[in-house]
């Protein structure tokens, strides 16, 4: 028998200083079996930086030809597309050729490092691709924010970001790899 998701509700409040963007978000995020709570709440951290009305979680890792998030337009076409984790380059690639935008948010610390070293040649060519690294520790410390109902405030500004449950705050400074010119 398959395990099932575990479904996590997120009160989500965005204070984007950096692009004016303040919004409310009820979320509901499905963690997949084999996903952790350090990915899921990079998942959460990725949409807070890149929120917006129409920005939504993909079916995560049960489908490959989907991201972790994507933004699409009235007429269906794909303006974001984010994958969350070390992607293989040719998912990479080839969510470059579908979508205006994409963004890869890298996290596990020398893992990241690994895999960065090991696709930068291939990716650097994409010019429609960022990927920002997130550091181990503030990783970890997103992982340790986890809760099946979770009420949490973000506040950008200067590229770094805030997260906090009330109790606990969480300051995240992203590495750029690579940005679009």
């Amino acid at each position: 028998m398959a395990l099932k998701s575990t479904v996590f509700k997120a009160e989500l409040q965005v204070s984007d200083l950096d692009r004016h963007y303040y919004a409310t978000h009820a979320l509901t995020l499905a963690r997949h079996p084999s996903e952790t709570d350090e990915r899921m709440m990079a998942r959460l951290l990725a949409f807070a930086l890149f929120a917006g009305e129409r920005l939504e979680f993909g079916r995560g890792l049960s489908a490959e030809d989907e991201p972790a998030l994507w933004q699409k337009d009235l007429t269906g076409a794909i303006e974001l597309w984010i994958e969350v984790g070390l992607p293989d380059e040719r998912v990479v690639r080839r969510a470059c050729g579908k979508a205006e935008r994409v963004v890869v948010v890298c996290y596990g610390g020398r893992g990241a490092d690994l895999w960065w070293g090991q696709s930068r040649d291939k990716l650097e060519r994409l010019r429609n691709l960022t990927v920002m690294n997130l550091p181990a520790a503030a990783s970890q410390a997103l992982a340790a924010l986890a809760r099946r109902s979770m009420s949490l405030q973000c506040t950008i500004q200067d590229g770094q970001a805030w997260l906090t449950d009330g109790t606990d705050t969480v300051h995240i400074e992203t590495m750029p790899l690579q940005s679009i010119a």
